[in-house]
């Protein structure tokens, strides 16, 4: 398992912590022993669920608990997860989201299910390589997200969840159609400056949208009158389409500018990390999910892109007055000895077969 580093840390490496081995006999066997706990290797079993999806389960679970009981398994957690003590968080709220990520972690006891993760593709016109990223989340700690680019959209996917927001949601949306102008420093220190730009464009955005939704109603009513009259010419098809690649390649150009600006975060915005970078290429409107415990009563709420460098970025979100950095993940995802990606395939369906 590769954990990201204690928080509120983006720019240090992943960490390393193995969590099952597999031992290959001669004699056409194979052992499973999982690597969970501080007792040593012990006996678990693998089984293949269907493509790109496996998963583990430890059959000696009493090798994961402790002398001390749940209490000193906690501060170990909490330790290795989180890289400090209990008395050390002083925040109540904090401390009850990371009791609850405990007990939700901890009843699997190892027991997980592996899905295979396609990274997005990459294209010239992006903004910056897509990939994994490392990500502030408040009281949540640090999160991987995904980036990756659609036309004229951005989209971060949450690759780790916590009570909120679960895995699998997209955290961040970009619209690369709508870079934001920002004020000089002095004037951006202001957080209703700040609110005031973004909630300009965030009705400007749903101006947008009813007048694209009025012009494919009105296109959708002339296509069913030319089939009810087939010799009648589609009216304004050519200059339709015209219009939509000029503003296409007028996003384009806007999207690439180099230049940097001077940026510090508004008065009243709490950022985990104060140690985010003070200049920044470019900035687009975006929109942020929240939710309640449990992914209750999710929104999707106004906020600002910020893009640092070709491994950083943030993201303001302007409800909840919260700064998230986010820095890109470098590791290779395998170390000396991992088998390569068909190797392991194959492995696991010859396991499959020798342990059942």
């Amino acid at each position: 398992m590769y954990l990201p580093p204690h928080d509120p840390h983006v720019d240090d490496p992943m960490r390393f912590k193995p969590l099952f081995r597999i031992h290959l006999m001669e004699r056409k066997c194979a052992t499973v022993e999982c690597m969970y706990g501080h007792k040593g290797p012990h006996n678990g079993h693998i089984q293949i669920v269907k493509k790109d999806e496996f998963s583990t389960k430890c059959n000696q679970t009493d090798h994961h608990r402790m002398s001390g009981g749940r209490q000193e398994e906690f501060r170990t957690w909490l330790r290795e997860e989180w890289g400090r003590t209990l008395e050390d968080i002083f925040h109540e709220h904090m401390q009850e989201l990371i009791l609850m990520k405990f007990i939700y972690t901890s009843q699997y006891d190892n027991c997980l299910t592996y899905r295979r993760i396609y990274l997005p593709p990459s294209s010239p016109d992006d903004l910056i390589k897509p990939g994994l990223f490392k990500g502030t989340y408040g009281s949540h700690g640090l999160e991987i997200v995904m980036l990756s680019f659609h036309g004229k959209k951005a989209k971060g996917t949450k690759i780790t969840g916590d009570p909120n927001i679960p895995a699998g949601q997209q955290t961040v949306e970009i619209d690369l159609a709508h870079p934001l102008q920002l004020p000089d420093i002095e004037t951006l220190r202001d957080f209703s400056e700040l609110s005031r730009i973004v909630l300009e464009v965030q009705e400007q955005v749903r101006r947008e949208e009813q007048e694209e939704e009025q012009q494919r109603q009105e296109e959708e009513d002339r296509s069913q009158q030319a089939a009810s009259q087939p010799a009648a010419k589609p009216l304004g098809g050519e200059g339709a389409e015209g219009e939509e690649t000029a503003a296409g390649a007028e996003g384009t150009t806007q999207n690439k500018a180099p230049a940097s600006q001077p940026f510090v975060l508004p008065m009243g915005v709490i950022s985990r990390n104060e140690d985010y970078p003070r200049t920044c290429r470019i900035c687009f409107y975006g929109t942020g999910l929240i939710a309640g415990h449990g992914f209750t009563s999710p929104e999707r709420t106004p906020g600002v892109f910020v893009l640092f460098d070709d491994d950083r970025f943030g993201f303001i979100w302007l409800e909840l007055k919260s700064f998230s950095l986010y820095s890109r993940i470098k590791v290779s995802f395998q170390n000396a000895e991992a088998p390569s990606r068909e190797a392991f395939d194959e492995m696991l369906k010859n396991i499959q077969s020798l342990v059942t």
